[in-house]
């Protein structure tokens, strides 16, 4: 079984912050997106990766080989936005016709791994939503198994929305549809859709079972990745390096404060998540994400997103800086 995780997207609705980091690699209650999905990967037992990346891919592939050093992974590079379905037909001679587990990169799934990997058949992850429209739609008969999905329908027929977990038994016939688009030029929004290539399989008799997942955690804009942090911290209960000694600081939990940060005369918490080498002192910060070496005084942060090597001063704000940052709201 290989892992597919595509990470080629420019995550435009998460700029500044993605003009210099790969959206994967946003941090996420003490971890990354990217991270959180491989690590339920690996405690599934899978040890081979296909990342496919674009913008800002050099990064991933620096993340991965520090972090990752005892996996298989192989690095793809999509170099023109054609679309999903474009991205995972680019991995068709690495997976050369084996089972394969499509996971995309900025969605976070609570479900259980294993036992979806080792359902019979493939599988597709779905979770009932509200307004279906702006998701690929799964239609189901009285047993669970798929008999239609459709990208983004103005009138669904289901409220069952794919989550991004594409378990596929034998590729051959995937990567047939997929060449067969991308040879007749069938694009959704002029892109190539994995969507259309799985509803290409079943009419070519290919079966798909429905699996239900019990959360699922959008990372895809700014309000909801904070949303999704405050979760996260709450199940992984958040995590404070052992070394660490405050002087004069409150900890609310639940609160995850990475290596080598240094705070004072401060109340951290609750759902705070803080970078590595990040310096605070006589600020107030709760249900925010701040970045690595970044330096905060006298400041009082809300519902803020705050990316790495940033520097504030000032007063109380809502914000959302990306990288590289200095500002002074005194």
């Amino acid at each position: 079984m290989k892992a597919i995780i595509p990470v080629a997207g420019a995550g435009t609705k998460l700029r500044p912050h993605t003009y210099t980091q790969p959206k994967a690699l946003i941090p996420l209650a003490g971890k990354t997106i990217l991270s959180i999905i491989i690590d339920q990967l690996v405690e599934a037992g899978i040890r081979e990766y296909v990342l496919v990346v674009g913008y800002l891919g050099d990064k991933i592939n620096d993340y991965v080989k520090q972090h990752y050093p005892h996996l298989n992974i192989h690095i793809v590079h999509q170099h023109e936005r054609l679309g999903l379905g474009h991205a995972i037909w680019l991995t068709r001679d690495i997976v050369a016709g084996d089972d394969m587990f499509i996971v995309l990169g900025d969605t976070i799934c609570e479900y259980d791994v294993s036992s979806f990997l080792h359902l019979e058949g493939s599988v597709l992850g779905v979770k009932k939503v509200d307004d279906p429209r702006n998701f690929g739609v799964a239609e189901l008969d009285e047993e669970g198994f798929i008999v239609r999905v459709v990208e983004k329908p103005q009138i669904p027929k289901s409220n069952m929305a794919l989550v991004g977990l594409y378990k596929i038994s034998g590729s051959s016939l995937l990567f047939d549809c997929l060449q067969e688009h991308l040879d007749k030029g069938v694009l959704c929004q002029g892109e190539c859709s994995l969507t259309d290539a799985l509803e290409c399989m079943i009419e070519k008799g290919a079966s798909f079972r429905a699996s239900k997942v019990q959360n699922w955690f959008d990372c895809g804009r700014k309000e909801t990745l904070l949303e999704s942090n405050a979760i996260l911290l709450k199940k992984f209960g958040g995590q404070i390096a052992e070394e660490h000694v405050f002087d004069n600081v409150i900890i609310i939990p639940p609160v995850s404060i990475a290596t080598g940060a240094s705070i004072s005369n401060s109340i951290i918490g609750p759902n705070v998540a803080i970078g590595e080498k990040t310096q605070i002192s006589y600020s107030i910060v709760r249900d925010s994400i701040i970045g690595s070496f970044s330096k905060l005084y006298d400041v009082v942060l809300h519902d803020s997103l705050i990316g790495s090597d940033t520097e504030i001063k000032g007063e109380t704000r809502t914000l959302s800086i990306g990288d590289n940052t200095e500002i002074d709201l005194g």
